[in-house]
């Protein structure tokens, strides 16, 4: 008996090997259930999107002159500012994501957890009302802040699925060991947060939901840090001056949008894909779109191995070394941005292929469309058919850089200054600005006459992960069985 299921077992993984290794290594989408089957559609919402909100401050601005304040042809701001309401619909923010990571629920139909307690004094127990205490919870929450708060994290926070961590109304720093880590999770939403001055933190134990926690290896000090992630959305924040990156995504990370935030101090500022060798990387989808890379930045802007990447409408006021970098043949999408060139001869070109030949790089598919040059910047494009592929694409045009202005005026932390100038993880000034915009609120715990202590609101059951594909599974199977094939072939036979 046993001699005929090894020899059925071995037939069957001779016979799908094969196909199982192509599909591998010629489509890794197979292996990814999130990762967006046509990106150039994507890319083309993105854009509709873009020139209906533009359209539309354009029209009002004529005839509604009171409605048009609040308008700026975002369509992200436009979705949610002009509701002088939204306090009481701070949940309307997840319907207003763009681009791949659109689908980013956060903690839509949640209940709303109110932060009162910035300490961070146990990864393993934490209190509640801590930040920490909200992020490892199973159920899906909106997380708000009672007031400004500086928290100093004493190891990484691990924040579990279904989150939004929502800084409106209040003036919230998250900064120390670690900071925000996103590792296997999905629909994370984070909003309206200050991160900054993140550090390697130790080993250590760190709990990662209520019934789980662990031994941490040294940390490499990002300020968020998205590892085998999908479904992630990191808007309106400020981030500066961390150890390593200031956004990473790595090993399989896709399904992400990276919008209105302001960047500024730092080096490598963002890291897309782990290894040149790292297949499953080649299934990541990233929208870098209306943020401000402002003053002291290097380079890294991103930098991109694999994947799809789609850069629009974002003002790059500075680098030292490029803006844009990338090996292994990323798709590069640059569209409607403004590039503007260091005073160094040496460092006016946006791109840079790291450690890539010419003759290698020459078929890569990076490609400028309607961006801005200013003080001798140039982009170095690539990609035979590109321009015609690109041209097939579109229905709707994309905007040009001229309206880049406009578009990320609000960038970064809205209320008071949206970088962290002055702002360390030794001292902490409170700001104040246009509540309605998110500004600061002090320590009051009443948000615009609503009281949050002791109610829920949207009290729903919570959210599950959809089960993988059969396809998926079946795959990871048979996958696991080749291994084991290859490795005990010669044992199972023996034994038999």
């Amino acid at each position: 008996m046993l001699l005929n299921t090894c020899i059925i077992l071995v037939s069957l993984l001779t016979a799908v090997s094969p196909i199982i290794t192509k599909a591998a290594h010629l489509n890794s989408t197979l292996l990814h259930p999130h990762q967006h089957p046509d990106p150039e559609s994507v890319v083309q919402e993105l854009q509709w999107k873009v020139n209906a909100s533009v359209s539309r401050r354009e029209m009002l601005g004529v005839y509604e002159k009171d409605q048009s304040s609040c308008l700026t042809g975002n369509p992200i701001d436009d979705c949610w500012r002009c509701d002088s309401n939204w306090q009481t619909n701070r949940q309307r923010l997840a319907d207003c994501a763009i681009g791949f990571g659109q689908n980013a629920l956060g903690g839509k139909g949640g209940q709303i957890y109110i932060v009162t307690d910035s300490s961070d004094h146990d990864a393993v127990n934490p209190s509640p009302g801590t930040l920490r205490y909200a992020v490892i919870q199973n159920d899906p929450l909106w997380i708000v802040f009672s007031g400004d708060m500086l928290i100093k994290l004493k190891e990484e926070l691990i924040v579990n699925s279904y989150k939004t961590i929502d800084g409106r109304g209040a003036n919230a720093h998250i900064v120390g060991g670690g900071c925000i880590t996103l590792q296997y999770v999905s629909n994370v939403i984070i909003h309206n947060i200050h991160v900054h001055d993140c550090v390697p933190s130790p080993i250590s134990n760190v709990r990662s939901s209520p019934t789980h926690y662990g031994r941490r290896t040294k940390s490499d000090g990002d300020g968020i840090s998205i590892f085998g992630g999908s479904k992630i959305w990191i808007d309106h924040c400020s981030l500066s001056n961390c150890r390593d990156g200031l956004i990473d995504a790595i090993m399989g990370s896709t399904a992400i949008t990276i919008s209105n935030n302001y960047f500024a101090h730092h080096d490598e500022v963002m890291l897309l894909g782990h290894a040149d060798n790292f297949l499953l990387d080649s299934a990541m989808q990233v929208t870098i779109a209306f943020n401000y890379f402002g003053e002291d930045l290097v380079q890294r802007m991103p930098r991109c191995r694999r994947g799809y990447i789609h850069v629009v409408n974002n003002d790059f006021t500075e680098w030292k070394m490029y803006a844009i970098g990338g090996s292994a043949n990323p798709t590069i999408n640059s569209q409607g941005n403004r590039y503007t060139a260091p005073s160094d001869v040496h460092a006016k070109e946006v791109t840079k292929r790291v450690e890539t030949g010419d003759d290698e790089w020459d078929g890569w598919d990076w490609r400028s469309d309607r961006d801005i040059m200013v003080n001798g910047a140039f982009f170095i494009p690539s990609g035979q058919g590109a321009a015609l592929k690109y041209a097939k694409a579109y229905s709707v045009e994309p905007k040009s850089a001229g309206l880049v202005d406009q578009l990320t005026m609000n960038a970064g932390v809205m209320g008071g200054s949206r970088g962290n100038d002055g702002i360390s993880s030794g001292s902490y000034s409170r700001s104040t600005g246009d509540n309605a915009a998110g500004g600061g609120s002090g320590s009051s715990n009443n948000r615009g006459g609503e009281e949050y202590f002791g109610m829920i609101f949207g009290g729903k059951a919570p959210l599950q992960l959809g089960p993988p594909s059969i396809l998926f599974s079946f795959l990871i199977m048979l996958s696991s069985l080749i291994i084991l094939y290859e490795y005990d072939a010669v044992f199972v036979v023996t034994i038999a």
